[in-house]
Parts: structure tokens; sequence; C-alpha cells
């Protein structure tokens, strides 16, 4: 009885408030409800169309009305109905009913009679419906749908009984202080099942409407209306200026969301009808016997399984056992009824958790070996770092059972990403990566192969075996993650993404992603939301992921409370409609029922579903760390709280499910394999990096010198071809309308071709057309690359007059070309980059380009730069070919479009300042391929045509870091002949000067080293000052690594002249902390290379336009001196 009186408290926010008088006729002609009961659908027609509101028959109604309101007997029975049912909330056209027919029902209707025998008990014939009947009914409706809103915030899900999810209160405090010494009877009430607004505000209401409704109720009442409004008006307020998108994309406004009309009476006591509802239900509960009486189950609930009514005393109980004990399910927020229907139905119906014994038998087998994997770890290297997954085995058992289940529905390949925490675990049980491989890992073994190589619970690995319980087979790739937990997010979604690209898996029923996190990590690190958001674009869906939670209620020493501001950790995931599966670890049962759910679900609707798996850490961060120190309370709890596995086995054999010696049996075969591994592990000379990779490229190095690079030159028909489709409008001209602008660009471009020439767009679209014709996908994303930051791209072109009706011209070169894919993406750097990069670590046949909207913005996805792309090699085996394009160049832009930070490249950049490489044939290539990375500045369209073709023409794959120009796209001397992309013509590393100074070398003062648009303000100042046959300009394209042979060879060329470096950016910053050691190391100290360029400086540039030309004079000064 407590426990309904307590939900009956809370029914406010589910029900509509209708009540009080105002003038009657002109509220029917403003109400436009629609009433709905369960799947019926009742229509009426507008209120404007009414015949009996026209002329004087609406001051007829108002009179009548007012009558009714001082005593409802006094007017027709008729009139009584019709006001009745407008109070309660219809409009006319449903407030009206007619007499009794005998015809059968129309479609979409059904006689009230076929209802009352589930509301009465009895026969209906004959019988007028109570009110009071209907409104029970409406509060069991109301008291379902509160326990499957907010059950879980009550649901049992701390394994140590500490918290509630709301991080606010004790579980012996939320249940009350009369009931603190029950704290194990589950059939207590939750109160805050039900949304409590304000307990104290509905009594003084209650209390003020005994007499007549006077000004403080109409203020409270409305009051509530104003709450409503604010809590639900959202969804249609008119938010888009231009009128084109509902404020949450979705142009369905559900008719329910805002009660738009409340009425207040001045003489008849009243208040919203929720409240009266709640009246209604507490009178029915006070007495026993209400609890026995049957209501009909909504067509929302599954609780009733194959019967339509229950007791109220079932329902409760029911609905308690579903979303109140070890699993707590949060859905409601999601707006498709199909979606909500469908998880109601796997959480409520009856038996639907009932597990055979074979599967509990497997439960507890896999629950050993996650158990013992951890013990013998403990036993053999007691002081080592393992970050294991006591408190949270249960973890391996959840992750077999997604992969199961999702094999079972058609996945063929899993890529998961993880943080450390269980890690070896996952390896040693989820993907049976051999145990020798995990065990020789502790021992300190030379490595066979080059790399530095990382900690052995930072590697991935990648494997193809046989599920046993499918009998298919799967392929399980855990991608490499650094310390910095969430950010292999993205990369896992990039890669998946790239498997389901070129396997054609175009709704991801073959490949899919599992991402596991941490509490802490996964509601603190903002790349997760940026990942999240990813889910769903056109370009980057995997469409679904799985994310486990293991939620160790701590944060390395941080408690939940102080780590985020959510009741859950995991409520990121809203913003995506994911539904959230809260579990209690301990459980093992409901585990398992949740990962089967959660693959449905994903394969089902192709969506994002997280499971929240509340655990603990038995021990501290890692194995030799004291928790006491900060924790005591949680640890001493911990240390009285049995493993889950000896819980299990125990309820097993209680059950006679399983007996103690067998138990004892599966424990031990297992401690033996380890045993057995173990040996052979120590027989191991050797660790092998290779082993743990993640992502192999089979064949591709196979018959490969990596001494040899294809040309990179291209037929001049295949140039012309692809310049004068790239410059031509779409073949339907006469029904694509472009704009006026795009028709100007392209004549110019077909112009440009006709001459002979390229700028910068055109250079580009050669590369990426010869490539596609050559069969190898290229893939351009980032913000507004579709057009490009700076106009200058236009790969996508649009209808004027028809929306989203677009044209690519590169995808339509060839009938049997490559596909190509340029998307713009979100207004994200981390995410978009790292999902890029797992894009290119899938298919090494594959160009694909991640270019910045500005370069400055890069340093928004420094992690992913700093721990993956320049260091992923060398710690992973891994290599990559990604391209980042990112526009760099002062031009009175600003601080914060101006620099990429081209001096972080380089500083990160592998190659010694002080070892000047042995001169050969293949210098280029050896320096390429014993870098981590290329860094370019491209000065030419030819030269930016090579170095991206090149990226497919060398024998392994290396990242390119290239800065591309901003005034250059429209720069009239930043045009390249096809006579320099020709066959037999190559990237230029070094672009000599061919001007009268190359000509007469003996008599040049001095030659000035560039790299980038500088070379143009350099060029121009050298002409305006006749100085072109006394300076030597030379470019310097490739900076990194850094072209000793050709540097020597111009100094010795020039060996009169001053040596000059010239740059942009400022002294700290730019090339020339790279370069000044190499040249030195170059000349063999024997000449010295002076700095022109600006002062050393804070920022990478000044915001006044007058201060940038007065640093650019002085610069071009300095350097024509």
């Amino acid at each position: 009885m407590y426990k309904t009186r307590a939900v009956v408290n809370n029914l406010v926010p589910f029900m509509p408030s209708v009540a009080g008088r105002e003038k009657f006729a002109s509220w029917l002609q403003s109400s436009s409800r629609n009433f709905s009961l369960n799947r019926v659908r009742w229509r009426s027609t507008e209120v404007s169309a009414e015949p009996f509101l026209n002329g004087n028959s609406s001051t007829y109604v108002e009179e009548m009305y007012n009558a009714w309101l001082d005593d409802p007997k006094s007017v027709h029975k008729s009139w009584d109905t019709f006001f009745r049912s407008t109070a309660a909330g219809r409009t006319p056209g449903f407030a009206y009913q007619s007499p009794p027919v005998l015809a059968d029902a129309g479609r979409n209707h059904i006689p009230i009679s076929s209802v009352v025998p589930f509301i009465t008990g009895g026969s209906s014939l004959g019988t007028p419906v109570d009110e009071k009947i209907i409104d029970d009914h409406l509060a069991v409706q109301a008291i379902i749908r509160s326990y499957q809103a907010r059950g879980h915030l009550v649901a049992e899900l701390d394994p140590l009984g500490i918290m509630y999810a709301d991080l606010h209160s004790k579980i012996s405090e939320k249940l009350g202080a009369d009931i603190k010494e029950k704290i194990d009877a589950r059939s207590f009430p939750r109160e805050v099942v039900v949304r409590q607004h304000s307990h104290a505000l509905g009594e003084r209401m209650f209390t003020m409407c005994k007499g007549k409704r006077g000004k403080g109720t109409e203020l409270l009442i409305k009051k509530k209306k104003r709450k409503k409004e604010k809590i639900r008006g959202h969804h249609i307020a008119k938010l888009d200026p231009l009128g084109i998108q509902s404020a949450d994309l979705d142009e369905r406004h559900p008719p329910e969301l805002l009660y738009d009309h409340y009425a207040f009476a001045s003489n008849r006591p009243s208040t919203t009808y929720s409240k009266q509802l709640q009246r209604k239900v507490a009178s029915m509960t006070e007495q026993e016997a209400d609890m026995d009486r049957v209501f009909k189950l909504p067509s929302t609930t599954f609780i009733g399984g194959k019967e339509k009514a229950l007791p109220l005393r079932e329902i409760l109980k029911r609905l308690e056992q579903v979303y109140c004990r070890h699993i707590g399910v949060e859905f409601m927020f999601i707006n498709s009824l199909e979606q909500c229907n469908w998880i109601r139905q796997r959480m409520e119906t009856p038996g639907i958790m009932r597990m055979s014994e074979n599967q509990k038998r497997l439960i507890l087998a896999r629950l050993t070996r996650a158990t013992g994997f951890e013990a013998f770890l403990a036993r053999k290297w007691s002081s080592e770092k393992r970050f294991g997954l006591e408190g949270c085995e249960i973890l391996i058992p959840a992750m077999k059972q997604v992969i199961d289940k999702s094999t079972e529905l058609g996945v063929e390949s899993v890529v998961i990403g993880m943080p450390h925490r269980g890690r070896l675990n996952i390896l040693a049980n989820v993907c049976r990566k051999p145990l020798e491989s995990i065990f020789t890992q502790f021992a300190a073994l030379e490595a066979a192969d080059d790399g530095s190589g990382d900690v052995k619970y930072h590697l991935g690995t990648y494997i193809e075996r046989l599920n046993r319980v499918t009998n298919k087979n799967i392929r399980l790739a855990v991608v490499a993650n650094p310390s910095h937990l969430e950010a292999v997010d993205p990369v896992v979604q990039g890669k998946t993404r790239a498997e389901q690209f070129y396997r054609g898996d175009g709704e991801g029923k073959k490949v899919m992603s599992i991402l596991l996190h941490g509490d802490a990590a996964f509601c603190g690190q903002g790349v997760v939301y940026e990942t999240f958001h990813l889910s769903d674009l056109p370009d980057y869906t995997t469409h679904g992921t799985i994310h486990i939670v293991v939620n160790n209620q701590i944060g390395f020493t941080t408690d939940p409370r102080h780590s985020r501001s959510s009741p859950y950790c995991t409520d990121v995931a809203r913003v995506v409609n994911a539904p959230i599966f809260h579990v209690n670890s301990d459980d093992p049962e409901a585990v398992i029922h949740v990962c089967n759910v959660a693959a449905e679900w994903r394969s089902t609707f192709h969506k994002d579903v997280v499971i929240d798996i509340v655990s603990y850490r038995r021990n501290g961060h890692n194995e030799i760390d004291e928790p006491m120190f900060t924790q005591p309370l949680m640890y001493s709890i911990i240390k009285k709280t049995k493993p889950v596995i000896k819980q299990y086995s125990e309820m097993l054999v209680k059950e006679g499910v399983i007996s103690e010696e067998q138990v004892k049996d599966v424990a031990e075969k297992y401690d033996k394999i380890c045993e057995e591994a173990y040996t052979n592990a120590k027989k191991e000379t050797h660790i092998k990096y290779k082993d743990w990779l993640d992502s192999p490229w089979s064949g591709f190095f196979e018959g490969k010198d990596p001494s040899k690079m294809s040309p990179t030159g291209v037929k001049e028909d295949t140039l012309l071809h692809i310049g004068k489709r790239f410059s031509s409008p779409p073949p339907n001209a006469a029904e694509f309308v472009i704009h006026k602008g795009i028709e100007r660009i392209l004549k110019a471009r077909m112009q440009m071709v006709e001459e002979r020439q390229v700028d910068w767009a055109l250079a580009e679209a050669m590369a990426f057309g010869s490539l596609l014709k050559e069969g190898i996908h290229v893939r351009l994303s980032g913000q507004d690359v579709e057009r490009g930051t700076f106009s200058h791209r236009h790969h996508v072109l649009h209808h004027q007059k028809v929306d989203r009706a677009t044209y690519k011209p590169l995808c339509n070169l060839y009938p049997d070309q490559a596909p190509y894919t340029v998307c713009n993406s979100s207004l994200s750097e981390f995410a978009v980059l790292g999902f890029e990069l797992g894009f290119s670590m899938t298919n090494p046949n594959a160009l694909v380009c991640w270019e910045a909207q500005f370069g400055d913005f890069n340093n928004t996805a420094q992690c992913i730069i700093d721990q993956f792309i320049s260091s992923g090699q060398a710690k992973w085996v891994r290599q990559s070919g990604l391209v980042m394009l990112l526009p760099h160049g002062l031009e009175g832009m600003g601080p914060e479009h101006s620099s990429a930070r081209l001096e972080r490249f380089l500083q990160m950049s592998a190659d010694d300042p002080d070892y000047f490489p042995p001169e050969s044939d293949e210098f280029a290539i050896r320096q390429l391929h014993d870098i981590n990375w290329i860094v370019a500045n491209c000065s030419t369209p030819s030269n930016y045509f090579h170095i991206l073709r090149r990226q497919i023409a060398l024998p392994f794959r290396k990242p390119l870091i290239l800065m591309t120009p901003k005034s250059l796209l429209r720069h009239p001397e930043a045009r390249s002949s096809f006579d320099e992309m020709n066959d037999n013509t190559e990237f230029l590393r070094l672009i000599p000067d061919n001007g009268p100074a190359a000509s007469n070398p003996e008599n040049v003062r001095k030659v000035i080293f560039c790299s980038g648009k500088v070379y143009y303000d350099l060029k121009k100042a050298r002409t305006d000052s006749n100085l072109d046959s006394d300076i030597a300009i030379l470019r310097v394209e490739q900076i990194s690594p850094f072209p000793f042979d050709l540097i020597k060879e111009k100094c010795n060329k020039y060996k009169n002249a001053q040596l000059v470096w010239a740059q942009e950016e400022h002294k700290n910053q730019g090339s020339w902390t790279y370069v000044q050691p190499r040249f030195n190391t170059t000349l063999n100290h024997s000449r010295p290379i002076k700095y022109v360029g600006r002062p050393t400086a804070a920022s990478p540039s000044t915001g006044s336009k007058m201060q940038h030309l007065r640093e650019l004079n002085a610069l071009l000064e300095d350097a024509m001196s």
C-alpha cells in the first residue's frame, strides 16, 4: 500500500490539466485537441466548422455552460454529458455523444461495450460507465509509464549496495526512514520512480480547491501551464527564421507534446485533471481490497504476456521485477513508439530472462576463465601493472555474448576499441590471443623487429577464428590505444566504416564496432560526444555501435559526485536517442540478457546502444596502488564482498545446475592451460611487435621493392579528359540549374585546360581523377570540403531549384573508375581526424585526406596527431597514408587564421638533425622509408599534384602533413603547365631558381631558401629591386625529411653567396628551428646560414592589417639587402 500511495502522489507530469470557467464558446472555437485511446483513433471536424457555434447560438451555449457550472442538474442530460466531456479535455467534435445504434461499429472505431467488461469486471449491457472507473484505469496506465520512464533510478545496480544512480543519496536514505530495516525487501515502493514536482504544492492546491477558486489557485494552475510549456514547448517552437527546419530536426509534431489550453472556473471547485486523478487513485488504494481489482493493460506494456488484464497488486509486482531489480533501462526519451515498444517487449514479457541450464553453465565457464586469468597474472607477476578486471570479470562473458548474438545475426567482423583496464583479459578470452604471446610481454625480451613498442596493456591485435557457439567464422580486431582513454573511439569508427565500405556493407550487417569505456572517461572526455555525433551522419555512420561501460564508480581516485554533474555517466548517449541499459555486475544472467537485447537492437535498428555494467574495482587504479587512502568506505565494503564467480557458482550449485566438484574442475582445467602457456612462454627469446598488429594489409608488401617507387606523372590524354569533365556542367545541364557563379568558374577552368595549364583546384582534381582511373578509392573529408573553405574546389554542384539535388563531377569521369567520396564533416577536428585515420588504416590502396577549415584548428585534434599519426608506426608497427591538408599562411587574417603550426609537426619528425644519410640513387626514398611522416609546403600546383599521387606510388605508407595555400589558390603566377605533370615528371623536393641568377652562379651574392607562399612575395620584391641576377631564390618543398643531398648540391653551386633562410612565420615558429641545424650538418658548419623573417612572438600573427604589412615589408627589405 505504501508503494502505491507513493506512486499516486507523483502522477502529475503524465496527466493533462483541464478545469475552470471562461467564455465557453470562445474556448470551443480556439480548441483543437486530438484524443487517442490506445491504437483507436477518433476523428472530428474542425471546431470552426461546428454549425451550432455560428450566430446567436454561441450566446445560448454560453448561458447553458454557466448554468451547468452552477448546477449540473439544471441542464439537460445531453448538455451535462457534453460539458463533462469538454472539461475532461475533448474538443467539441469529440465531446458530442450520439444516441446508441444497433449497427456495427465503423472502421477504426470500437464500441464502449467492448472495453467495459475489462474495467467493470462484469457485463456492460445497459450499464453506464462510471467516470471513476475510467479515471482509475488512466491512473494505472500512468503508473506503468512511471516505472518504464524512471524505474531505473531505484534499480539495485550497485553491487556494493552503497549509492543510487543519482549520486546524492544512499539506498537506505532513499527507501525512507520507516523502512530502513527492510533494505532488501524489494517489494517496497520507490518514490523516485514517479517524478515528484512538489508534494507540498500539490497539497496546497488541494486545500485551496475545497472552496471557490481564487486568484492564488489560478496563479498555481497558470504556473503549472507554464511548466508544461517549458518542458515540451521547445519541440514545436518556431526557432528557424527561415521556417525550414523544426528545432529538433523532426518535422512531425506529436499533438500530445503541448497542452495548448487551460481553463479556469471562478465559482466551482476544480483543479488540474492530473490532480483529480491523483486523488482518485489515492482513494482507490486506501483499502487492501482495492489492490486486487483487475485493470485492463494498455498496449504500451507487455507485463501481462497473453493476459489483457491484471490485478493492481500483480501489475505493481511485475513492474518492480522488471524495472527496479538489477536492470535499469533508460529508453522513454526515444521519440519512436516502435522502438520503445520493442524494448518494452524484451524487458517486460513474463519469463523473458529465463535461461536454460546449458546457458548458465556457459556463463559460469566464461566467468571462470575471466577470473582465473586475472588470478594467474596476479600470482605470477604480483608487482606488475596490468590494469586487471577484478570486480568486473562479468565483462568477458558479456563481450562474448554480444559477439555470439551478433554473429548469429549475420556479423562477420567486429572492430573493438577499449581503454587499458581488462585489455589483456579480452585479448586472451574474447579474441583468443595465444596466451604465450601475452605472457611473453611480461618478460624483458628484445624485440625482433623495428619500432619502439608500447606497454602490453595498450597493444592491439587481429584474430580470425571460429565462433564455437554459432559455428561461424569471425574476425576480431582490437585497435591499439594510448593512455588517452577515449581517443581511440573515432579511430575504431573510421576503421569500421572503411571495412563496411570496401565490403559493400551499406547497412552494417556484416561489420560492427564495440566500444568499451570507463565511467569517468565516458562522461568526462569530449571526444565521446564528438564521436556520438558522427553516428548518424551519412558518410560517417557505422550503422550502430554497442557501447559497454565498465562502471567502476570511481575515476582513478575521484568519486563520481566530483567527476560528473549528470546522474549517470552514460547521459551523453541520450543526445542520439541511444537506449541505455544499466545492469548490476553481480547478476550475470541479467548482464547476459541485456547483452542479447543490445545486440538485437543494433541488428534491428542499426543505431547505437549503451550497456552500463555497474561494478567496482577490487584493486586500486593499478595493482600496486593503495585505494584506501581516498576511498576507505568503498574499499572496506569491497573487501567484504564476495567475487561474482563465488556468488554465481553458489547459486548454480543451490539450483542443482552444477556440482561443487564441477565448479572446481572447470577452474583447475583453465589454470592448467595457463601454466602450460607460461612454460612455453619461457622458451621465447624475442618479442615480435608484428604479432600485435591490429590492421594487417594482406599481400600489400609482398613482392614490392621498398626502394622502388611507381611514377607519378600522367599521360596528357588523361589530364585533358579529367580536366574537361571537371570543367563541364552536368550532362543534363538544361534540367540541372547551376549557380551563375559556378558557370563562370567552370568556363575559367575549361579555358585553363585548353591552354594546358592548371591552378590549385584543377591540379587536385587531376590527381584525384587519375587515381580513381587507376582503381584507387579517394576520400576527402573535413569541414566544408565539398565547396572548399575558400570557395575554390566545388566538387559538389547543387541544383539551384531542387533541394538536395547534386552532381559530383569526379564521380562521373570513367564508367569503371573507383568510387570517390567527398563529404562535409561535423564541426569537429578531434573525432573526424581520428575517424579518417581509422579509415586509412583499413586499405593501403586508398587515398584518404582530411582538410582543416583553417590549419590553425588542427590543434583541437592534437591528441590524434601526437598519439596516433606521429608515433603510431613506431609504437604499433601500424602504417597509414593519411593526408592532412592544412591551409597555412600569414595574410593579415589574425592569429587564428594564419598558422597551421608547422613547427610542431617538424619538431615531431624523427630524422636526426646531426646525421647526413649516405648518398645514393635511392637517397630520397630511403629517407621516406625511415621517417615517421612527411611534412611539405608546396608552392606550385604541379608539385601538389605529384605529392598526392606519390602517397599511392610509394611501396609503403607514411602520413603526409601538407601546408596548403589560401591566396595562392587564385594567384595568377601559381599556375603549372601540363608539361610539369606529364609522363617522366615527378615531385620536386627542392625547386631551383631558373632565372638569370642560375645561369651565372659565381656572381650571385645571396641565396634565399624558403618554403611556400612567401616565395611569391620574395620574387616580386627581387624583381622590383632589379636584383634578379644577384639573388637566387630556392624553394624547399619537402621540409621533412630534409633534402640534405639537394641542399648540399645547391650550396656548392653558389659558392660565393651568402646563405639565407627566409620565412613569413615568426622566428620561434615555422621551419627555422628545424632547418638551421640541418643546414649546418649539410655544410659541415663551414658556412653560416642567416635567418630572415619576423622576430619571435607568442602569437602566430598580429590582428592588425597595418602591422601585418609593416612586418612583411621589413621581412622583404631584410631579404633584399
